[in-house]
């Protein structure tokens, strides 16, 4: 009966999300007096994930699950759930696990709450604390299935290392032609740069920038913080940018730790998209831009001014402190 958790992987390599996962999965363990079991799928070394509280792993190694298909996938998970006896499933709030929680769901005949950015308020009964009203708010959700599936926010807990070793047993869940009526054509992958989806700092601006030929100096202040790049809807529809850096509630949703705007307005559907952003800074040269009432540090001025001193202040910096 012990908790489960799917840990994502990328060529290879668990996501920062898996980790957060055990970790949050590792504080609900110790409060309902159970285990961590954690389903992978396609990865070699898996040792990583005991450092971060799991107990037990279940290793699929399937050439077929090469690229994600959240209808294969989420039979893979159920089936490990059901061999587990498991009463609690974790999941991220990726992109991939938002696909796949409501058909694990279905299969598991489980309730299911997304945005879960705490640990549970009460495990009998379950009560776990959610954000609603793109993050405006938060709700207390009650799961009264016996089977409950839970997606933790980006960044919602946070990782926190435990000694430990894991017990390892490789996994052949049983799969069928129905699993497969998507197929993937082909993966397009950005490389050579931190994704939106795996920063913990994003560097975004808009249209303030007047033009792409100025993304340079965003760009090297993202290379500086270790940050990845983003940018406003305008600016995407614009093809100033790629539509894969629009963030926002039309684009993709950031939970960084650090979110920089630049020459961003704030238009109410771009600041609801990067709420859940636990520190946001603000540059703009307009005093009354919307995005100065969310920021939690603001600066007024020119973008071209400012962000050059700013990279060489942080070049400085880590130049001292290297």
């Amino acid at each position: 009966m012990s908790i489960l958790i799917y840990a994502e992987s990328a060529e290879g390599k668990f996501k920062k999300v898996a980790l957060e996962l055990a970790s949050y999965a590792k504080k609900v363990a110790e409060t309902m007096n159970t285990t961590v079991t954690a389903v992978t799928v396609n990865i070699a070394d898996v040792s990583e994930l005991a450092s971060y509280g799991v107990d037990k792993v279940l290793k699929v190694t399937n050439e077929q699950l090469k690229s994600f298909n959240a209808k294969a996938y989420a039979d893979v998970v159920k089936q490990a759930a059901q061999k587990e006896g498991t009463k609690l499933v974790v999941l991220s709030s990726t992109t991939d696990s938002l696909y796949l929680a409501p058909i694990l769901s279905v299969g598991l005949d489980a309730g299911y709450a997304s945005n879960v950015v705490a640990l549970p308020e009460s495990t009998n009964p379950f009560v776990v604390k959610r954000t609603a009203f793109s993050n405006k708010a938060f709700n207390h959700t009650e799961i009264n299935s016996e089977v409950k599936v839970i997606a933790i926010g980006k960044n919602s807990f946070g990782l926190v290392e435990a000694n430990g070793a894991a017990v390892t047993e490789d996994f052949s869940p049983s799969l069928n032609n129905a699993d497969f009526t998507l197929t993937v054509e082909s993966v397009e992958k950005t490389t050579g740069k931190v994704t939106i989806a795996d920063a913990d700092i994003v560097v975004s601006a808009g249209r303030g920038l007047k033009g792409p030929e100025n993304w340079g100096m965003i760009e090297e202040l993202a290379t500086v913080l270790g940050a990845a790049t983003a940018c406003s809807k305008p600016v995407s529809d614009l093809d100033w940018r790629p539509h894969e850096e629009h963030v926002g509630q039309t684009g993709k949703p950031v939970a960084a730790n650090l979110y920089i705007a630049v020459g961003i307005s704030g238009a109410i559907q771009h600041i609801a998209g990067i709420n859940a952003s636990k520190v946001k800074v603000v540059i703009n040269s307009d005093p009354e831009a919307p995005f100065f009432k969310v920021a939690d540090y603001g600066v007024v001025g020119d973008a071209f001014e400012i962000v050059p001193k700013l990279i060489e202040k942080l070049k400085e910096f880590k130049a001292k402190n290297a």
